[in-house]
């Protein structure tokens, strides 16, 4: 796996290595002596535009290291020479990285490209909308937010963290249109789903001291 990753990362340099290899043999051996150089240089050169460093990218994120996956995502010079579901992808992390840094509408355009191109799994795309919708409350647009996050739960959610986030932004998007019958409701379906992450599971024991008290 760590031999793979080597060669992920260092792609491009052994593909230059390999056509001078193979011209340097053109020339004293023929062509047919260097066809195999020529193959194995074409092959990394394709794979290296069109597929790009995303398993590296991947490791990075899971690790945390947020920092190491923007320089990955930085190394992508050509984005639009990647294969679309993985062009796609790329445009998704960026705005993930944007988000985090508060960078909301850069944030929102990298989302935007994402989900134009199509998401690979449909869960991939619930998320994508779910951001979206975060990315709109935080600018204070609940319409655009209210719509990009019941589309997020029409497509569907990666995990049940997720899905209850979703149902809590709902939640304080009727709070704040005053449909307390509606947050109440969608404060129940998140609340069922017993999540487990601290942020959600802080936020669920705060609404809960108002929700009570709220008419309807």
């Amino acid at each position: 796996m760590k031999f793979y990753n080597l060669i992920i990362k260092y792609r491009l340099p052994l593909a230059i290595l390999f056509i001078i290899i193979a011209v340097v043999t053109n020339i004293y051996g023929g062509f047919w002596p260097a066809f195999t150089p020529y193959l194995i240089a074409a092959i990394l050169l394709f794979s290296h535009f069109f597929f790009g460093p995303m398993r590296l990218i991947q490791e990075y994120m899971e690790s945390g290291d947020m920092e190491g996956a923007e320089k990955i995502l930085a190394s992508i010079k050509f984005p639009n020479l990647l294969y679309k579901p993985i062009r796609s992808v790329y445009y998704t992390l960026k705005g993930n990285i944007a988000m985090m840094k508060q960078d909301f509408d850069g944030a929102e355009k990298m989302m935007k490209k994402g989900l134009d191109l199509g998401m690979p799994m449909k869960e991939a795309e619930g998320a994508s909308l779910l951001q979206m919708g975060m990315i709109a409350m935080q600018k204070s647009d609940l319409k655009t937010a209210e719509s990009h996050i019941r589309s997020a739960i029409r497509k569907g959610l990666p995990d049940k963290e997720n899905e209850a986030a979703a149902y809590l932004q709902l939640c304080s998007i009727m709070m704040t249109k005053r449909e307390f019958r509606a947050a109440k409701d969608f404060f129940r379906k998140a609340k069922a789903l017993k999540p487990t992450t601290p942020e959600i599971v802080n936020q669920i024991k705060q609404i809960e001291k108002y929700i009570a008290r709220m008419p309807g």
